[in-house]
């Protein structure tokens, strides 16, 4: 059976919102929890891959376009 993917869409949001969420998020995320995040706000796709590679998390571009980027998120040790 195939994981399922827990997916955040935070593109209805503008910063700080999405932050929030995320932070939110990771707070009862465990080390290798995987999450898809869907980002609309310029400063949010670009502030929160940065955020989350400087705590610790890994950050793979899934797919961008000029309106959305799309992100998986594996949660770090350092959560």
């Amino acid at each position: 059976m195939e994981p399922q993917w827990e997916q955040l869409d935070l593109t209805p949001w503008r910063c700080p919102e999405p932050l929030i969420r995320v932070k939110l998020w990771l707070r009862g995320a465990q080390p290798g929890q995987s999450l898809r995040i869907l980002l609309a706000d310029p400063g949010s796709r670009q502030d929160i891959p940065a955020w989350l590679r400087r705590q610790g998390h890994q950050v793979l571009c899934l797919q961008e376009s000029e309106t959305c980027l799309s992100l998986q998120l594996v949660v770090g040790t350092s959560s």
